[in-house]
Order: structure tokens, then C-alpha cells, then sequence
């Protein structure tokens, strides 16, 4: 099972003025995304907006994005439920959708201890039929992995990587130190993936590659190359975006300025709300001091 290395996109999905699923835009955007160098997506995680989708669009979604990439990157489906059953049921969905990953998000709201992590991936391994990329994101989850458990985890066949999101680098840092041979390590915080990477990380799983693919894959390439000077310039030019990416709640910022850059609508599904207009200004200076937008 080959390391899934560089740079993903957790893609936003685009959703029409009736809230329905935006196809047409969908693919345009998949396009766009692998014509920019995208290594691979991730569609239907946080960013995507899966909490509020039924069972029926999570699957086209997949659809839709595996139709659109046409075998040229892979694609890393969210699959994840804090009820095991049904983790394993949506694993089998995305399967069939033709996704060649699946990203699982360590269980919210249970608040299981790691013995209960370790149960439920395991669990989710053995019947699953496609490599698992493990998430690990307690300001969603309530629930931080440790390292230890990620490094137990790392030796279950079918479990090939994880998208660490805890902001903990002393915790990431020990899973690069003691991780197997092919076990990925991606950040799941774009601030922090050049870090990641000069410290041995194998890429991010970026929610500001969304409107900045090109920029954020030329990143996570130099870091890989240990081409770190052109890394950091890459990183400092991207900083003002990675900022305002997050200044209010994921993926807000990010369908913002997808909307700016005539990409999709910005409908959201209640409980989320189109990005307040105070931010707005902030959103749209920070493309233009990433490239991604002219004056």
C-alpha cells in the first residue's frame, strides 16, 4: 500500500440557491482543482459540509468527484460516524462510489477513551475494503487521539495514514518519530504543514488549497524536497490567506472566497450562515496577497 503523500484538497461542496447540490459547479471545480496540480481531494469532510448532507448526496458527491478526477489523483472520501455501524455501512458506500481512501474522524459527542478509538478503527478496518486515513480533530470532536493510540493504530492493516489536526506538534512529532514505514503523516492545519513537513510529514490536507491549489501544492512539494527556502517564501506569501481562512467557523471563509473568485455560490446549509460581511474585506485582500485574486 503506497504512502499517500502532498497535497489534498478537503473540498468545499457547492450547493445551488435552493440549497441543493451544485453538479455542474462541482465538476467544474474538481477540473479546476486537478488542472491547478492538486495530488489528491478529499471530498465530503468538515469543509464539505457532510454533516447536513443525506446519504443519498454524500454518495453522488463521491460520485461526482470520482467521475470528474477520471483515475488522475486519488480520491479520499469521508466516510466517518461517531456509531461504528454505520462508519462501516457509509465505508462500504464510498467503495461502490469508487473512492480509493476513506478519511474516519475519530467519534464525537460519545467522548469514547482510546481504548474505544482503537475498537472502533479496528473495527472499521476489517470491513471496510479500502485503505482508512485516520482524523484527528478534538476542537470538532471533543476527543484528542494520542499519539500512542495513533502509533497502535498505525500497525492495523488497512490503516494507512492519519490527518493530524490537534495543533499539538510535540504529539505529531512523536508519531513521525515512531510511525511504520508507509504509515502517511498529513497535517490537518494548513498553518502548521510546513512544520509537518520539514519534521518528516508526507503533505496536508488543506482546506486553503480550495482557492490557492497551485500555490499550496508548491508548497507542500518544496517542503518535500527539502527545498525549504522556497517553502517558507511560498508559506509567508500564503499566511495572510491561512488567517483569514479561519476567521470565522470552516468552511465559511473558504466558500466565501470561492464565491469572490466566481467558483460557486455561497449557500450554506443551516446551521451555517454565509461569512458576516465585517470579514468579507479581510477575505479579499488576503487573495489578493496570495495571488489568487487581482485589485
Amino acid at each position: 500500500m503506497a504512502r499517500l503523500v502532498g497535497c489534498g484538497t478537503a473540498l468545499v461542496t457547492p450547493f445551488d440557491a435552493h440549497g441543493a447540490v451544485d453538479e455542474p459547479a462541482l465538476r467544474r471545480f474538481v477540473e479546476w482543482q486537478i488542472t491547478e496540480g492538486i495530488d489528491f481531494l478529499v471530498p465530503c469532510g468538515t469543509t464539505g459540509e457532510a454533516a447536513t448532507m443525506t446519504a443519498e448526496e454524500h454518495r453522488r458527491v463521491v460520485e461526482i468527484t470520482v467521475e470528474q478526477a477520471a483515475g488522475r489523483v486519488p480520491i479520499v472520501a469521508g466516510a466517518g460516524s461517531n456509531d461504528t455501524r454505520r462508519a462501516i455501512a457509509q465505508s462500504r458506500e464510498m467503495q461502490a462510489a469508487g473512492a480509493t481512501h476513506l478519511l474516519h474522524v475519530v467519534p464525537m459527542y460519545n467522548k469514547p477513551p482510546q481504548r474505544g478509538l482503537v475498537a472502533h478503527f479496528r473495527a472499521i478496518a476489517g470491513e471496510a475494503g479500502l485503505p482508512i486515513i485516520l482524523y484527528n480533530v478534538p476542537g470538532r470532536t471533543g476527543v484528542n487521539m494520542d499519539a500512542a493510540t495513533t502509533l497502535e493504530l498505525a500497525t492495523v492493516p488497512g490503516i494507512a495514514g492519519i490527518k493530524e489536526a490537534s495543533g499539538d506538534l510535540a504529539q505529531i512529532m512523536e508519531i513521525l518519530r515512531s510511525r511504520p514505514a508507509q504509515f502517511s503523516v498529513l497535517s490537518g492545519d494548513d498553518a502548521l504543514a510546513l512544520a509537518v513537513i520539514a519534521a518528516g510529514g508526507d503533505g496536508v490536507i488543506s482546506v486553503t488549497s480550495n482557492a490557492t491549489p497551485r500555490r499550496m501544492t508548491d508548497l507542500v512539494t518544496s517542503g518535500r524536497r527539502d527545498d525549504l527556502p522556497a517553502a517558507r517564501r511560498t508559506h509567508l506569501a500564503l499566511t495572510p490567506w491561512m488567517r483569514a481562512a479561519f476567521v470565522e467557523s470552516n468552511p465559511l471563509p473558504v466558500k466565501a472566497a470561492l464565491h469572490l473568485l466566481r467558483m460557486m455560490g455561497p449557500t450554506h446549509r443551516l446551521p451555517l450562515v454565509p461569512l458576516a460581511d465585517q470579514y468579507l474585506p479581510t477575505v479579499r485582500a488576503a487573495l489578493i496577497a496570495a495571488g489568487a485574486l487581482t485589485q
